[in-house]
């Protein structure tokens, strides 16, 4: 087991490598980069406010400023200053391993438009995308383990099936547009305001008591909660149903039964552990998929100032720091967290031998 590890922790390096690689190309070829976003500030700005940044404006366009749309009329040497400012005085090849080089010392640079170091950022805003993350997956397995057993218990009757729709009507709906839905109803959109639109906490939330912090917290959480939760459950009920129902004709079970054994001592004893291994050993790659994932969306249509609202904004504005900077720490999370959820495999049923499988 100790070699299939290290093996694993090999390849965490060229896969990191590969994925920045090709995100880097890719963002090259992007238009409206973020000497681009400048230029377009400052066009749109007063005349006497471009003079005062430029230092002058002259009515032709040099061969620098024709590089970037929108820089007809203003002075070459702003525009180099811009580019020396963001490091794009550099060839493309240059830039990149001197990012690599930064990343390797844990160093992911400072934010282009907020003037603040990426970590501080992420780290700022970690704690609202984690609560979304971590209750969202706490809520669709409760959800989803009882409900996948009741239907493999109860396969092809009448609540199999009303259920069944409901996985379906679930799987169908996008969190996203459900989050909509959910403000039209309950959040002043059309109806009623029985909930926030904006943000984790009150203004006042300073001031309230513990008891009322904790209930205004849950109180901001409901909404996007549920529409992440919606979005959740489907596949994870099925995927329970059918490892129950795999398990319950298997050879074993039928043996259990002849021995007299009750059916509840048959489902706890025997068949739930080996029926949950792969529903519980993928319970960190839920979290991280739903954290990184699933509540980008979510973020921006509830004004939840998380990771997912970060990226969003820093796509926008091209704020490559930002971009590369959670990039490479997500990566390399997810990387780590598939390598434990494979070591929670081998946890949950020793039987199991990646290290044999690879050889």
């Amino acid at each position: 087991m100790l070699a299939y590890i290290l093996r694993r922790l090999a390849l965490i390096l060229p896969t990191l490598f590969g994925i920045i690689l090709i995100n880097f190309i890719v963002v090259q070829f992007a238009p409206g980069g973020p000497v681009e976003q400048v230029i377009a500030q400052v066009t749109g700005t007063a005349a006497d406010t471009t003079a005062r940044i430029s230092g002058a404006a002259g009515p032709e366009t040099g061969a620098i400023g024709g590089k970037y749309r929108g820089a007809q009329g203003l002075d070459p040497e702003f525009i180099k200053r811009i580019e020396k400012q963001f490091g794009f005085d550099k060839p493309a090849h240059e830039r990149f391993f001197l990012m690599l080089g930064q990343y390797a010392r844990l160093d992911f640079g400072v934010s282009y438009f907020k003037d603040r170091p990426v970590i501080d950022l992420i780290l700022e805003k970690l704690p609202v995308s984690i609560s979304l993350g971590l209750w969202t997956t706490l809520l669709v397995y409760l959800i989803s383990i009882p409900l996948g057993i009741g239907k493999a218990m109860r396969d092809g009757s009448k609540f199999d099936m009303w259920s069944s729709a409901a996985v379906v009507i679930g799987d169908a709906i996008p969190s996203f547009l459900f989050a909509v839905l959910l403000v039209v109803l309950f959040a002043g959109g059309s109806f009623v305001q029985w909930f926030p639109l904006r943000g984790l906490t009150s203004d006042n939330w300073a001031q309230l008591s513990l008891a009322g912090k904790v209930a205004d917290y849950f109180w901001h959480l409901v909404l996007p909660v549920l529409a992440m939760v919606i979005g959740g459950f489907a596949g994870l009920t099925m995927l329970t149903k059918n490892s129950f129902m795999e398990e319950i004709n298997k050879l074993y079970v039928l043996t259990a039964r002849a021995k007299g054994l009750s059916e509840g001592r048959v489902l706890y004893g025997h068949v739930f552990r080996n029926a949950m291994l792969i529903v519980i050993a993928g319970f960190p790659g839920a979290f991280i998929g739903i954290l990184f994932t699933s509540s980008l969306l979510i973020e921006v249509i509830f004004s939840l100032d998380g990771l997912g609202l970060l990226g969003f904004e820093a796509a926008l504005k091209r704020d490559y720091p930002i971009m590369f900077g959670s990039l490479f720490i997500f990566t390399l999370l997810g990387l780590i967290v598939g390598l434990i959820s494979d070591l929670m495999y081998v946890l949950i049923d020793p039987r199991i031998d990646f290290e044999s499988r690879q050889a």
